[in-house]
């Protein structure tokens, strides 16, 4: 075992280092007069990261416009939660049987090959994986598991739109002491969205990156804006990063 102890050590550790910032140090970083209780606060976040597989992006089997190239963006936000040592989540879809939203069922009843369990294309992106990780393990996520990607990133599946509906995420990120969640992905319109409203349900302070989401648009950042969303492009989280 390294010297300066397990993951779990490790990042308890850094979180104590970075919470030694004043709340209102955090709170100056983001606009002006922002309520404090929905100011995102670095020190306490995680990456959550969605639907970013190889079958949703150019050259698969179900390509979402734009995801391709926002995949740069995405990155950089991965390499910044990583060396910050913080928390990251990569939610993940694998379409099993009927056990899928209503909308995709008679594509996949026809024999539609998109995210099926152990297929290439449900794979994450090879870009957006951490150096050494192994492949997804079907047999584990499907059991509500959450697969260990790097020494503070998993990946998790979720059956759903939300990253939160019948997920262990809520209580993943309790146990690490999170109470803001960056959200990065694909197609906003659908699963990100679904799991912005489901994580500020539960009182997570939430903060977009706003250029590393697909299809995301100004209608979306302004409705979002509605119940206390923060975003931001994702140069700017990872300068705020930096600050800690």
């Amino acid at each position: 075992m390294a010297a300066d102890g397990p993951p779990s050590r490790r990042l308890a550790r850094r979180q104590l280092e970075l919470r030694s910032v004043t709340s209102s140090e955090l709170i100056s970083n983001w606009p002006l007069g922002i309520d404090s209780y929905v100011a995102p606060e670095i020190a306490r976040s995680a990456l959550i990261v969605i639907d970013t597989q190889v079958d949703f992006v150019d050259g698969g089997s179900s390509p979402i416009d734009g995801t391709t190239a926002l995949l740069p963006n995405i990155v950089h936000l991965l390499e910044a939660f990583r060396t910050a040592v913080l928390p990251i989540v990569h939610v993940v879809r694998l379409y099993d049987g009927d056990d899928v939203d209503l909308v995709r069922r008679s594509a996949l009843r026809s024999g539609a090959r998109i995210v099926r369990p152990g297929t290439p294309g449900s794979q994450i992106a090879p870009e957006l994986r951490p150096e050494g990780s192994d492949e997804l393990d079907p047999v584990q996520l499907l059991k509500g598991e959450p697969q260990r990607l790097g020494p503070h990133e998993v990946a998790i599946w979720k059956p759903r739109w939300s990253a939160f509906f019948r997920t262990g995420l809520d209580e993943h990120l309790h146990q690490l002491n999170v109470n803001t969640v960056v959200f990065a992905g694909c197609n906003f319109p659908n699963c990100p969205r679904a799991s912005i409203y489901d994580a500020s349900e539960r009182d997570y302070r939430v903060l977009v990156a706003s250029d590393a989401i697909s299809r995301v648009s100004e209608i979306h950042l302004k409705e979002a804006e509605q119940i206390g969303v923060v975003h931001a492009p994702s140069a700017k989280i990872i300068e705020r990063l930096t600050l800690y």
